[in-house]
């Protein structure tokens, strides 16, 4: 495969680059990622192309393989367990309430704590207690790249620090606030194990009630932020962004609410990653005015 290497935190704003062949995924390794060239465009370098094991794709979070959907067949599971020697395999066959609680099955070994690196980031989790959105690896690159140091950031459903770990690091405060008491606990240990005590305020709770202060930059990493919108919207400027995840398009749920709150709201919708048949999860960039 003929590939170009760029940061992954500039993989986003590469997509439609005229030398994107997109009949290929791209190869992420570490902070790098490789994406693949059109034939007559130049490369960087020549990669062999990657073996696929027969069967369905699986995550690995830390030392645990993360399986979705239906239940495998046994063979696939000893598949896994050959390519990869987990120390676990899990069925997560989805989540439940506004806590974002798995929904799994051991399948093979045993589940408990890890600590999963991605980015340069560590995060501490149980995957069979609480979500780890390890697909949304371009948006959080892309979150921490927008952060502009100092700037006061409100991560309204912070899990255990997806976004509000890379948005410290690139020199943001957060404020991040997480509902899930056991979610919480992980966050906490997240934030010590990267050393961002100092960058981020954490919060156990609604986050509709605990926001407090002006924000420059609003994260809402929930399918249903659009209800999530208003209070957010008493504690913003003209010039603040937020970031706001749906299933589907939701613009114009958005700009609506954003007319009632007094903003006119100029709106980029981008794709994160294909949730089911005909459903994207999205990513609505709010400029408020």
């Amino acid at each position: 495969m003929r590939a170009r290497k760029v940061a992954l935190c500039d993989l986003a704003s590469v997509a439609d680059e005229e030398w994107v062949d997109r009949s290929r995924r791209p190869y992420v390794a570490g902070s790098d990622a490789w994406v693949p060239a059109k034939d007559g465009y130049p490369a960087d370098a020549i990669l062999p192309e990657r073996r696929r094991r027969g069967g369905r794709g699986y995550q690995m979070i830390g030392d645990i393989a993360v399986l979705h959907g239906a239940a495998p067949a046994p063979e696939e599971v000893a598949a896994i367990v050959a390519e990869r020697r987990p120390r676990g395999v899990l069925l997560l066959r989805g989540f439940s309430g506004d806590m974002r609680i798995p929904e799994v099955e051991v399948l093979y070994g045993s589940a408990g704590e890890v600590r999963h690196r991605e980015q340069g980031c560590t995060y501490v989790l149980d995957p069979s207690r609480v979500m780890f959105a390890q697909g949304n690896r371009v948006e959080k690159a892309r979150i921490a790249a927008l952060v502009r140091p100092e700037e006061r950031i409100a991560d309204m459903c912070a899990g255990i620090g997806y976004f509000s770990i890379p948005a410290a690091r690139s020199g943001g405060r957060v404020h991040a606030m997480e509902i899930n008491p056991i979610a919480f606990e992980y966050l906490k240990r997240t934030i010590l194990a990267n050393r961002v005590e100092d960058r981020v305020q954490a919060d156990c709770g609604d986050c509709r009630t605990l926001l407090s202060g002006e924000y420059d930059r609003v994260i809402i990493g929930h399918f249903d932020a659009v209800g999530m919108l208003r209070p957010a919207l008493r504690h913003v400027r003209p010039g603040s962004v937020l970031h706001v995840h749906s299933l589907g398009p939701a613009a114009d749920g958005i700009r609506a609410i954003a007319k009632e709150a007094g903003y006119t709201a100029d709106i980029s919708a981008r794709r994160v990653k294909k949730y089911g048949p005909h459903t994207w999860h999205m990513v609505q960039d709010v400029i408020l005015a």
